[in-house]
């Protein structure tokens, strides 16, 4: 009889997503630490491809190319991340329904573009945790991104539109924005962490949403050095 080897264990997949200057690059490399080798962070697809030299306009069909470009990086990096560390939790620097928020207006819907739909897309991940951008508080985004170049208005607007989309996600939490930005980045660490223990007693099941669909994160905790 033919021995067939067992398929390694599905990686589950948390997003971190929000407006521009909300934070969440900075979570993912705090929890990373914090967890150790039970996570693997994803990085953003855009910042690679940016900083690669992608060329990036704020023409029209520049934009199209652009995010259909990204939006399937964006897939093949979760996927090689997968099969390198089977069984291990995916904290993705953003995720594949982003680019719908940055879709140029006038050119189709951005999922039909990428053969796909936002319900199969959503179903892709875990979870969601949305940190809020620091741009609705009127505060700075500057954060070292070299490929940034959102204004507050348009870092605020791009927040709205992506809320809108994640949100339909059944384990979406929010984390605001907050004048403490170490205090926003433990409340987003206690959400990661409340996150990590509901998926492991679930199951990792992608369907099944937590109690009320918007937990919210308790007991902030202090990030270790």
């Amino acid at each position: 009889m033919k021995h067939t080897p067992p398929l390694p264990a599905p990686c589950r997949r948390i997003v971190l997503t929000g407006g521009p200057g909300g934070g969440k690059t900075t979570a993912a490399d705090l929890f990373r630490r914090e967890i150790g080798n039970h996570v693997v962070i994803v990085p953003e697809a855009a910042t690679i491809l940016f900083q690669g030299g992608f060329p990036r306009s704020t023409a029209s069909r520049a934009k199209f190319f652009a995010q259909t470009a990204i939006f399937h990086v964006q897939r093949n990096l979760e996927d090689v991340q997968a099969a390198l560390y089977p069984g291990r939790t995916l904290l993705c620097d953003r995720g594949t329904v982003d680019g719908a928020a940055y879709w140029p207006e006038g050119n189709g819907d951005y999922f039909a573009a990428g053969g796909t739909t936002l319900e199969r897309e959503l179903q892709r991940y875990d979870a969601v945790i949305f940190f809020e951008t620091a741009a609705v508080g009127g505060a700075s985004i500057e954060g070292g991104n070299p490929v940034r170049n959102e204004t507050l208005s348009e870092a605020v607007r791009l927040d709205t539109r992506l809320r809108e989309l994640w949100s339909r996600h059944p384990r979406f939490i929010r984390v605001p924005h907050h004048p403490s930005f170490f205090k926003k980045i433990s409340l987003g660490l206690a959400a990661l962490e409340d996150l990590m223990a509901q998926l492991a007693n679930a199951g990792g099941s992608r369907t099944t949403p937590v109690a009320g669909g918007r937990p919210t994160p308790k007991r902030p905790t202090r990030p270790r050095r």
